[in-house]
């Protein structure tokens, strides 16, 4: 008996030492994925990658900002595909505020944003509505609306605010408080324990004393505030808005956000470094395909082929079905 036990103790070790190597080979992964698909594309394209890295930066900044407030939404299990549209309505907003003020013109933009999530957070909790439901459908209203207001003419920013955009010390550092802020407040408070529980199980959260609804509606006006302060960045660095504004955002946040190894279901396999690897990884995958010289078709094809892979990897399949 003496034994069997010490059999099965040893036994019950290995496995955890097994899931232990498999929980830090799915952490570092895209951490070196990283670091290989720039060292890869730097060779492909003759050393522009480096020369050209500040260049690459510029792009990441508007996709790292409102990926953190997809971070929050995705981790309570839920999914969002409005930011792009949201991102062009606070951009156009921001744009026609920004001819009277330019702080005001950031709030507006804030605002904008938030109202949108509160719709959204609205028919979610309030209608019980699934969230790719919703947020489908609000994506399709304001693209509508964004065509509208563009018909004519691309909505033109204040001078001022184009001006803005060439200054990329305030748009580096605008985009790392926001990314700051997104952790000190995932890691070291209440709220993101709250999102963790949530994803990992809404009733067990319920019993736990956690006000779901409260959470999930607050979340969503917080990913739509976020956004439409990326729509800040945005206008200051193309200075006016056209029908296609923040088009296809939705898709580029999510594969960004799974490239960094975001758990597809949420829950407490979220990391908030999903976000700064993942949006770092596709800027530097588009940036180095472009710098190539490849067709959007061809893009497009490796785009789906990478994303494939790490959902592949990063899918919790136990917990797929908690997606709201």
């Amino acid at each position: 008996m003496a034994e069997k036990s010490i059999a099965k103790t040893a036994s019950h070790e290995e496995e955890l030492k097994k899931v232990s190597r498999a929980m830090l080979m799915r952490q570092l992964l895209p951490a070196v994925g990283l670091v290989a698909v720039f060292i890869v594309f730097n060779i492909l394209t003759k050393g522009r990658m480096v020369s050209k890295f500040s260049l690459v930066m510029s792009q990441v900044y508007v996709t790292m900002i409102a990926s953190t407030g997809v971070f929050f939404i995705m981790t309570m299990g839920g999914l969002d595909f409005s930011q792009g549209s949201i991102l062009g309505m606070a951009s156009i907003v921001v744009c026609m505020v920004s001819k009277v003020s330019i702080p005001l013109s950031i709030l507006a933009g804030i605002g904008t944003g938030a109202a949108i999530g509160a719709m959204n957070g609205f028919f979610y909790v309030n209608r019980k509505i699934k969230s790719f439901i919703v947020t489908i459908c609000t994506m399709f209203l304001f693209r509508g609306i964004i065509k509208y207001m563009t018909s004519n003419s691309p909505v033109m920013g204040d001078i001022k605010l184009t001006m803005l955009g060439m200054n990329e010390t305030l748009k580096m550092v605008c985009t790392l408080v926001v990314i700051v802020l997104g952790l000190l407040a995932f890691r070291f408070t209440k709220f993101g324990i709250h999102l963790k529980a949530i994803g990992a199980g809404e009733k067990a959260a319920k019993y736990a004393g956690i006000r779901t609804d409260r959470m999930k509606f607050l979340v969503y006006v917080l990913a739509g505030a976020i956004t439409g302060f990326a729509a800040f960045i945005n206008a200051i660095k193309v200075g006016s808005v056209t029908a296609s504004g923040g088009n296809q955002l939705e898709t580029q946040i999510l594969i960004a956000l799974v490239l960094g190894g975001m758990p597809i279901s949420g829950g407490a396999k979220s990391s908030f470094l999903n976000v700064i690897i993942g949006s770092l990884l596709y800027t530097v995958l588009i940036s180095g395909l472009n710098m190539m010289g490849l067709t959007t078709q061809a893009m497009q094809l490796v785009q789906g082929v990478v994303f494939l892979i790490f959902v592949t990897v990063f899918a919790d399949r136990q917990s797929l079905q908690v997606i709201k």
